[in-house]
């Protein structure tokens, strides 16, 4: 396998060792509501995962199975949504990431981030592909049906919130209401879906610009001063590890466009 682009920031502050993440855990899991590992290799993969050691994360994660499963399909995940340049590779990554999570679920029906990581990998790719695209391919009711499945399971998942909500927008922003209406989109429940993943996280980067964007695509212009004020909060917020270290970076970004 080719490297893997490195973390371009620096990452002193996310070293963890195994009782400092135990220590910090809840708060820097409070997004995918993944419980403290049993398995020292998985805390391991974790340690690397914090740091944005993406590809020792992947590879460690892969190498424990069970539980590593979930943080190898984060690590491709958040690596190739940030930092993968060619989008070929990404575009495959998000694949291979939606086929192990399917696996894992079959091993796991209830394990939450089974189910997350392929609606989050399906959905990044029908972003690559086009929206319409991937509505055509049927990728729509996968996603929805996934992160739904995610909150029925762990119902303070707010990753599977946002990205709920990010469905629902992203699918009446590219096909309007009416169209939207039949692959199950409303403007309400996006609403609600932001809104909740906010009370659930609200020191999350990504839900406030996860937000921001929903609320421009769903109600339009009107709510603009508002998604800048998300943007700006978002860009201020206190990293904890790598994974929010490049979303306030991304939020830095949006607010100088």
């Amino acid at each position: 396998m080719a490297k893997w682009t490195a973390f371009p920031y620096d990452n002193s502050a996310f070293v963890y060792t195994p009782a400092t993440l135990k220590k910090h855990w809840a708060r820097l899991h409070a997004g995918d509501a993944e419980p403290f590992p049993k398995d020292a290799d998985v805390v391991q993969a974790w340690i690397h995962f914090h740091a944005g050691d993406f590809q020792a994360a992947y590879d460690a994660g892969l190498a424990a199975g069970g539980a590593g499963i979930t943080v190898a399909n984060k690590a491709q995940g958040i690596y190739a949504n940030y930092l993968e340049k060619k989008e070929k590779v990404k575009l495959e990554m998000f694949l291979e990431i939606a086929e192990r999570a399917e696996a894992q679920q079959a091993e796991e029906p209830k394990n939450p981030n089974a189910h997350y990581w392929q609606a989050y990998a399906l959905g990044r790719y029908g972003q690559g592909i086009s929206i319409t695209k991937a509505l055509a391919q049927g990728l729509g009711s996968k996603v929805k049906n996934a992160l739904e499945t995610t909150i029925t399971l762990a119902p303070k998942h707010a990753d599977a919130h946002i990205a709920l909500g990010a469905f629902h927008a992203e699918v009446i922003d590219k096909v309007g209401k009416l169209l939207g209406k039949t692959q199950g989109a409303d403007t309400a429940t996006g609403l609600k879906m932001f809104e909740q993943a906010l009370k659930l996280n609200p020191t999350s980067a990504i839900a406030m610009i996860e937000r921001a964007n929903g609320l421009v695509m769903l109600e339009g212009d009107k709510r603009m001063k508002e998604a800048e004020k998300l943007y700006a909060d978002a860009a201020a917020c206190e990293a904890m590890d790598a994974m929010e270290q490049l979303d306030v970076e991304m939020a830095k970004e949006e607010l100088e466009e």
